[in-house]
């Protein structure tokens, strides 16, 4: 589906028309492409006094082909970035909050379109005291209110690492920040991520980061689901792609492309979990990640709504998940160093009028990351969620004209985001260099406004 008015704001007409009368302005937003360069210009790295990480993310940026620019020959009138990047670990009590004005007021205008803003702190459960814990939390306030005010593409995030780390966590960290810094991330904004301990190997090469691994991807016939499958490709995965078996030949025409396989299934079946794990067994071995993103949607109002609607969409957005993961795991399917991504929804967070049941299963896929993360951990295998915002695809095309235009103007980056993005993120989080990332929830809206 085309955003007609973002592409009309490109023209020389629509930037005057939006200039005149302060419509929202979408803008170009840098996405990846194979070979880009990790970043497009010279990236800033600073750090707060005492901080821990400035020196080890500035040997992996450097080592990385990134440009740093030494912050002391800085000029606010003829610098420009395409990244910040400052270590705020050294904060431990809120008066240091000062160095956060002192290093961003200056470079406020500073960064180029569609620049990245990356902010490195402690989480504040692991701080060694309460004012400390309470400095690092208020770098959340911070990073958020970044993404909606620096515009032209701009996003901000804060990346907790924890101080207490293994061998996984560096690597994880590296692979977060290229995901972040790099066009992959251009939808995510204001988001929070967890970087902890956990089993985590750098790739051969950072540009096939998912060489060999082999990936199940569920509902993978159309929208983000087909996008997930050929980024997943594109990056060196062996793809398993499922779907029921009405959308066998979308399937197959995805599968024929990126030159994975296709299982029909359907996941509400009782013998669904079985007849999979026996496919991926037959054929792989193993499974190294596994993507819940087979969905649908029932809408009515409560008041309204049948029970099947009801049932039929905890049970594919919610149940099936649990199903499956209980299976393939009872069976050492997934090994160490393996991944679980699961979709959810920005529903899932704010709610939504008409959605009961899509918000309930699509809250509930947060619970099950918040509850299930923590033992996978200690099998080596790390969890997390992923939350689109509005997408466009074929089901918010079918929107009322009202209701889409404000799904698609209601964020920082006032417009859609695209399949690619959701499917981007997903893939970063099936690295298996962020094996230490697990048990957080990154939401894929450009920061959406509600539920912010």
């Amino acid at each position: 589906m085309t955003d007609r008015y973002a592409s009309f704001v490109q023209t020389g007409a629509g930037r005057a028309l939006v200039k005149r009368l302060g419509l929202p302005d979408p803008p170009r937003l840098r996405r990846h492409t194979p070979g880009d360069p990790l970043v497009p210009g010279p990236v800033l790295l600073d750090s707060a006094a005492g901080g821990r990480l400035a020196e080890p993310v500035g040997k992996i940026l450097t080592a990385a082909g990134v440009e740093l620019a030494d912050p002391a020959a800085v000029t606010a009138a003829t610098s420009r970035f395409a990244a910040l990047v400052y270590d705020a670990t050294g904060i431990t009590d809120s008066t240091g909050l000062r160095q956060l004005y002192d290093f961003f007021h200056p470079q406020a205008r500073a960064l180029l379109g569609s620049g990245r803003v990356v902010v490195l702190g402690t989480p504040p459960a692991e701080c060694g005291s309460p004012r400390e814990a309470t400095a690092q939390r208020a770098l959340e306030g911070l990073t958020r209110s970044i993404g909606k005010e620096f515009g032209r593409g701009v996003t901000a995030q804060l990346v907790y690492v924890t101080p207490d780390g293994d061998a996984g966590t560096p690597v994880s960290l590296e692979a977060t920040l290229r995901f972040l810094l790099s066009g992959r991330s251009a939808y995510v904004s204001g988001q929070v991520i967890r970087v902890g301990a956990g089993t985590a190997t750098a790739p051969a090469d950072w540009d096939r980061p998912l060489d060999g691994q082999v990936v199940l991807v569920t509902g993978a016939a159309r929208g983000i689901g087909a996008a997930l499958a050929r980024v997943l490709a594109r990056d060196g995965a062996r793809v398993v792609a499922l779907d029921v078996p009405a959308a066998g030949d979308a399937l197959a025409a995805v599968v024929n492309e990126i030159g994975g396989s296709a299982v029909q299934l359907d996941l509400t079946s009782p013998d669904a979990p079985t007849r999979l794990a026996e496919h991926l067994a037959g054929r792989h071995g193993r499974v190294d990640v596994v993507v819940h993103n087979a969905g649908i949607t029932r809408d009515k109002t409560l008041g309204r709504m049948d029970a099947d609607r009801w049932d039929s969409v905890i049970d594919v957005n919610l149940s099936s998940q649990e199903r499956i993961n209980d299976v393939l795991l009872a069976r050492d399917l997934i090994p160490a160093g393996g991944r679980i991504v699961s979709v959810s929804s920005i529903a899932g967070i704010a709610g939504n009028r008409g959605q009961t049941n899509y918000a309930t299963s699509k809250a509930g896929v947060i619970g099950l990351v918040d509850s299930l993360a923590p033992v996978l951990r200690e099998r080596g295998i790390s969890l997390n969620a992923v939350a689109p915002g509005f997408i466009e695809t074929r089901l918010t095309a079918r929107m009322p004209l009202v209701l889409r235009e404000a799904g698609r103007r209601m964020n920082s980056m006032a417009q859609g985001g695209l399949p690619v993005d959701v499917a981007e993120t997903i893939g970063w989080l099936g690295w298996p260099a962020t094996g230490a990332v697990s048990g957080n929830l990154v939401r894929v809206c450009g920061q959406s406004l509600p539920g912010a």
